[in-house]
């Protein structure tokens, strides 16, 4: 059994091909891309930890939850309806489990690791939207999606989105093995 990390595939969401210049023609290709992806290399028994921006829209969890590989572990991220920024997450938060996801949390600890959608807090690289849900660097690494393409590592940070993990989840041991003081 091993552990994957992931985030930021916002299936549904047609204009982050543009935004993020992912390299699929359409949608179609970017879902079936994703997919293909994530299961070559996710076993059944294999946990995967989703730290954030799963989908724009909750209706298509159980659309796409189901054709990946895996037990799946969200860490809600902004653009997911059970993130706390929105006004009926905790209904939604029990919609995700319905629909597949063992858990539905807003941060989560792994070893020396802090498990976040978003970056610490103070980090300018990037939009500082949500300072309310952002952590605070306490010296630990933290595990994070948000910024898509912008870095893969800063300095005590990992960013586990698809845009800089070839549109795939990244092992446990890979993220361990940047983690170094």
């Amino acid at each position: 059994m091993a552990t994957w990390f992931t985030s930021d595939q916002h299936f549904g969401h047609a204009r982050i091909i543009e935004y993020c210049a992912r390299p699929f023609g359409d949608l179609e290709r970017m879902h079936a891309e994703l997919i293909a992806r994530h299961n070559d290399l996710v076993a059944e028994d294999d946990d995967v930890w989703h730290l954030g921006d799963f989908s724009l829209d909750a209706r298509l969890v159980p659309v796409f939850l189901p054709r990946l590989k895996g037990r799946h572990h969200l860490v809600a991220g902004n653009h997911d309806s059970c993130h706390p920024c929105h006004r009926r997450h905790a209904r939604a938060s029990e919609k995700y489990v319905r629909h597949g996801f063992l858990e539905v949390l807003e941060r989560s600890e792994m070893g020396r690791f802090l498990l976040c959608h978003l970056p610490y807090e103070g980090d300018s690289t990037h939009e500082a939207r949500y300072p309310e849900f952002r952590p605070k660097d306490e010296g630990r690494w933290l595990l994070h999606g948000h910024v898509h393409e912008t870095w893969k590592v800063r300095g005590r940070m990992i960013n586990v989105g698809v845009d800089v993990w070839d549109y795939a989840p990244v092992r446990l041991e890979a993220l361990e093995a940047l983690a170094v003081e």
